[in-house]
């Protein structure tokens, strides 16, 4: 759960007293810096007053008074918040290189084996040589395309399962999970690690979801030890805590799958011949951790973190995202109806959608768009960092900043979107807007050196499920809820999924014959 900040800052506040003379110099600024504006900041806490359950939504409201560049304090913490197209594309585009750091986190530390992923790694050689990595060899257009019959048949799997609820209430979010987990795993690790009555497995594939969950959610918290270093040995929220059981659960099932890697190459060729013949994303990596001309060698904990950080991302943003297309078109049936329409006249009744069949649907690409522009998965990106003192807009920015860029706020900007907060899929049809990093009205990925490296999977995942859930069945809400009822509120963490999952009820609409795959 997201701490609830005002109870922490009861009890910060008691320490003033005995820290007067530490804040007086932590809190003295140069006078000839020319900050942005912002909200002045209290004692101990800075600005943490004013950011309640849901920091996005806190930091959008502060962003009408103050500014699409905006100066707060977390703690001790300077933070510069970017609220608008421009300002994104000045941290995310043409200072790129200044801001292409992370900041240093208990996150990072804990969970990531010392910042040793993709996601926390500080800028530098480790990191451009996982960036390129990812690039060149694990998201490569052939890799992911000899992947696609893995990702065909967890389709499958997804659509028998969706139908033996028929008439019956169920969570959507367990099932897109599921598939969503079934794919990265063949993908990553070469088989289904997680299946049901695996009775060799680590980690059942329920507890794997919620360690998933309290990954995404403890990246994302406002953790006091990290905004307030000199109280951090006291981790009064307790999230310290629960991050060092989380990447415990999380080493005992990844140094199973390493051994079990190791102990199966060591009697076959090396993984870079075994790609084509249905080698997997740790048998490559792996083998680039024997690779002696890397810059930077990879030890077996940084092959853990990219392996951690491959499952956990490839599961939870296309689960999210087409979680909350879902939730929209219940409480918009008149999209549905639009949204069939296209399916069966491009598709036919007799098919399912295959990844080629995108480019022709239209209108479901621009449901996904506008899913992505209401719902962000990450609504302020993850944190960057100023390497360097630098200016930006005429203002100072000191080094070790950190920069939140609040796609949330780009994405109900009334300047570029008619009637922002409704949900209209119409908006981009005929329009030229991408989630590739190029169009800054729309950052679900973010952009530049920091973008999401596997971006163009989950949006592989995410198209061909929503499109064949919505050309397969009919969906309604149970015990007859009206859709204005529909709980819409959200949980906030490195992503941000529905507080409420959405439970449905679905019928078949295709011939039923096709659901005997």
């Amino acid at each position: 759960m997201e701490t609830q900040i005002w109870s922490t800052c009861g009890l910060l506040l008691l320490l003033t007293i005995l820290t007067s003379h530490f804040l007086a110099k932590l809190f003295r600024r140069p006078k000839n810096l020319r900050l942005p504006p912002g909200p002045k900041p209290w004692p101990v806490i800075g600005n943490l007053n004013l950011i309640g359950e849901l920091p996005h939504r806190s930091l959008h409201h502060l962003s009408q008074k103050y500014g699409p560049l905006m100066h707060l304090r977390f703690g001790s913490c300077p933070i510069v918040v970017g609220s608008s197209v421009d300002t994104a594309k000045i941290f995310l585009k043409t200072m790129d290189a200044t801001f292409a750091s992370r900041p240093k986190t208990a996150a990072g530390k804990y969970t990531t084996y010392n910042y040793s992923d993709i996601t926390w790694s500080p800028y530098g050689p480790y990191w451009r040589q996982a960036r390129k990595m990812c690039l060149m060899e694990l998201f490569s257009a052939k890799r992911l395309e000899s992947y696609e019959y893995i990702r065909l048949e967890e389709m499958n799997s997804l659509i028998k399962e969706v139908y033996k609820t028929a008439g019956k209430p169920f969570p959507l979010k367990d099932f897109l999970s599921t598939v969503s987990l079934n794919v990265i795993s063949r993908m990553v690790l070469g088989k289904r690690y997680l299946d049901e009555g695996n009775e060799n497995a680590v980690v059942s594939p329920e507890e794997f979801k919620k360690m998933i969950d309290e990954l995404f959610l403890l990246n994302g918290v406002l953790n006091v030890g990290d905004l307030i270093p000199w109280l951090g040995f006291l981790d009064l929220q307790g999230y310290v805590k629960r991050m060092k059981i989380v990447s415990r659960k999380f080493d005992r099932f990844l140094e199973h799958v390493l051994d079990e890697h190791e102990e199966r190459r060591r009697g076959r060729k090396t993984a870079a011949e075994d790609c084509g013949g249905g080698g997997d994303m740790v048998d490559l990596l792996l083998e680039l951790a024997e690779d002696p001309t890397l810059e930077v060698k990879l030890e077996r904990h940084g092959v853990k973190a990219f392996t951690q950080d491959l499952l956990a991302g490839g599961t939870e943003s296309s689960a999210v995202t087409v979680e909350w297309a879902i939730s929209e078109i219940l409480k918009k049936p008149k999209i549905f109806i639009k949204a069939t329409e296209e399916l069966d006249r491009v598709i036919g009744q007799n098919n399912w959608v295959k990844e080629k069949d995108i480019i022709n649907l239209p209108y479901i690409e621009a449901i996904i768009k506008e899913t992505m522009r209401l719902h962000p998965v990450a609504p302020m990106l993850v944190p960057r960092m100023s390497r360097e003192d630098c200016k930006v807009d005429g203002y100072d920015i000191e080094k070790g900043t950190q920069v939140l860029v609040n796609v949330w706020t780009i994405g109900r900007d009334p300047a570029i979107w008619v009637n922002p907060n409704e949900f209209w899929p119409e908006r981009f049809i005929g329009k030229d807007i991408d989630v590739k990093g190029q169009d800054f009205e729309l950052l679900p990925f973010g952009s530049g050196r920091r973008m999401c490296p596997g971006y163009s999977l989950g949006l592989k995942v995410i198209q061909s499920s929503l499109a064949n859930l919505l050309h397969g069945f009919n969906w309604k809400l149970p015990d007859n809820m009206k859709p204005e009822d529909l709980d819409m509120d959200e949980i906030f963490g490195l992503s941000t999924p529905r507080k409420v999952p959405l439970v449905t009820v679905v019928g078949p609409r295709l011939p039923l014959e096709l659901y005997s795959l």
